[in-house]
């Protein structure tokens, strides 16, 4: 597992993980949907790109959004 410094200069684990190419199958397994190969969390390969919601991830400029009627928290 590498690390990399994002675009706003924050510490990522570069790994399947943190991949937006991974897909969590119902029996907990990962799957890459670039090459179709089943993958462990802590794996990487040159096709890594990360995954949208880590973009921001640590950055202030998000907001947390409460559900009107509901128990559901998002965080944009």
């Amino acid at each position: 597992m590498e690390q990399i410094v994002n675009a706003y200069h924050i510490k990522v684990n570069k790994c399947c993980a943190s991949c937006k190419h991974k897909e969590s199958q119902n029996d907990g397994t990962r799957q890459c949907t670039k090459t179709g190969q089943m993958v462990e969390k802590k794996s990487v390969c040159s096709e890594w790109e990360m995954n949208d919601c880590l973009r921001n991830a640590g950055l202030q400029k998000g907001a947390v959004v409460r559900l009107k009627g509901t128990q559901i928290v998002l965080i944009k």
